[in-house]
């Protein structure tokens, strides 16, 4: 068991076991959680929507409930906030948009009900770009999210509040999604660990369209084995999700390291020249890619045959958003960032023909992968072309060298493997001269979503990143900050 020490960096796992134990109270914890966010969030801006006695009643039901019956679940008295493009039934959830600043839905969507009846208690949510469209959390209600390893820097997105929660012991759980790496994104610049899983392995309910695969839910955290007990909550069929898939969640919940030995292990700095990336981050992840060949597995430079992904993508992404956004846009046209109208009108030109090409390729795509991982066991990627950012910019303007015509287009390295229906990992990769985390994506075949945390745990234990937490005093002790995106108050 972890000494005392800080309680709001203490692991998931010891968090539970201490309730359990009834070593801390619900209470306790949630005061500590609050405490937390006090100190650090006003510089940071990860939590919003914050209601503090809300949330401890809650906890202290949690404490009635343990002494009564024993734990609801798993996660019994443990704080989380939910993202904030996740529906929370009595608690407000915005989108980031002003169209829904004062929404509070009735119920909770699948991925928040499977965290409270596992026994989560639910204090918040985290920022989000506007209706999650962009790595870059900002929106006009509540500002930037701000990296907490440096304050003038992204905390990536969409998932940005999740990331930087963690990184500052807000809460230990975290709910993400991620479409073109909203999950892996901030996990990389925000030194924690992120999961897309395959698809249908997190079921969402309800979705628009219920049938894609390009969106998809799952688990945050600051180290592999809690987030592999949040994807065991998270996981598990649903007979309304027709693309849920069979196994259940427990399958995941624990993790073994992998055995190097047995590894056949591909690298790509580059996805073969597809993707820019900044030589800070390849000098990072180079330097740690060695790892494992160290630890004896046998290590391969080479790519998968990604030609198109980036293309497909974008297709299919622009035709999702015009069917989602494209009539409240015609109805609010001042109430939507350029970008989200841009995507929409991209789908709304899109002809039947094109969005039948990009079907066929992404299942084009989809063999060459089977094909490939019939001879590696992960591939081994960057998660992100570039290091933290500039926060008072949309999106970085370049990458090594290479203009970036648009929002979307920094982010290739994470989206080309999105149309693949791989799951892929964000571990923390090492950190540069400056301090800036560097995310190493493991990448694994179709549903081996339990191969890739294996994976990711061996690099861990080896180099043990995670570790690294950011000066909490010093945040503490900043003043608040603010942004051209930041009008409004933080809680």
């Amino acid at each position: 068991m972890t000494e005392r020490g800080d309680l709001c960096f203490w692991s998931a796992r010891d968090q539970l076991r201490a309730l359990r134990e009834r070593r801390i109270s619900a209470e306790e914890l949630m005061r500590a959680t609050l405490e937390r966010i006090g100190a650090v969030n006003p510089a940071v801006n990860a939590v919003v929507s914050l209601d503090p006695e809300r949330a401890l009643d809650a906890a202290r039901r949690a404490d009635e409930r343990l002494v009564r019956q024993g734990p609801d679940g798993p996660l019994h008295g443990l704080p989380v906030a939910h993202k904030d493009t996740h529906v929370t039934g009595g608690i407000r959830t915005t989108h980031g948009s002003p169209l829904h600043a004062h929404d509070i839905p009735d119920d909770d969507e699948l991925v928040v009900a499977r965290m409270r009846t596992a026994g989560a208690v639910s204090f918040g949510k985290t920022n989000v770009p506007e209706f999650a469209a962009g790595s870059h959390s900002f929106n006009p209600l509540f500002g930037v999210t701000r990296n907490p390893y440096a304050l003038d820097k992204s905390a990536g997105g969409s998932s940005g509040g999740a990331g930087a929660a963690l990184a500052t012991g807000m809460h230990a759980l975290a709910d993400g999604s991620d479409m073109g790496g909203s999950l892996r994104n901030p996990a990389s610049f925000c030194n924690v660990v992120g999961l897309r899983p395959s698809p249908g392995r997190v079921p969402t309910h309800p979705a628009v369209l219920p049938w894609s695969t390009l969106s998809v839910q799952g688990p945050m955290a600051r180290d592999i084995d809690d987030l592999a007990l949040l994807l065991s909550v998270q996981a598990g069929p649903d007979d309304r999700v027709p693309i849920a898939l069979s196994e259940p969640g427990q399958t995941f919940a624990h993790p073994e390291p992998a055995d190097p030995t047995r590894l056949r292990v591909a690298w790509t700095p580059d996805f073969g020249g597809l993707v820019p990336v900044d030589e800070a981050v390849l000098q990072v992840l180079r330097a740690n890619v060695g790892t494992f060949a160290d630890l004896g597995c046998a290590v391969t430079e080479i790519s998968p045959d990604l030609s198109g992904a980036a293309e497909t993508f974008r297709t299919l992404r622009a035709w999702q958003f015009q069917h989602n956004f494209a009539d409240r846009i015609e109805a609010h046209p001042d109430q939507f960032k350029p970008s989200v109208v841009a995507n929409a009108e991209a789908g709304r030109n899109l002809t039947g023909r094109q969005i039948a090409a990009a079907e066929a390729h992404h299942g084009a795509l989809f063999a060459r992968m089977h094909r490939f991982f019939a001879d590696y066991d992960v591939l081994l990627a960057p998660v992100s072309q570039t290091v933290p950012f500039d926060v008072e910019l949309e999106y970085p303007m370049q990458i090594a060298g290479v203009d970036q015509p648009d929002y979307l287009e920094w982010m290739a390295s994470a989206y080309i493997i999105s149309i693949t229906g791989a799951p892929a990992l964000s571990v923390p990769g090492g950190f540069t001269p400056e301090g800036l985390p560097v995310g190493l994506q493991i990448i694994g075949p179709h549903r081996a979503d339990l191969r890739v945390l294996e994976v990711g745990r061996m690099f861990e234990a080896a180099t043990r990143f995670a570790d690294r937490r950011p000066d909490i005093a010093a945040l503490a002790g900043a003043a608040p900050l603010t942004s051209r995106w930041d009008p409004a108050p933080h809680t």
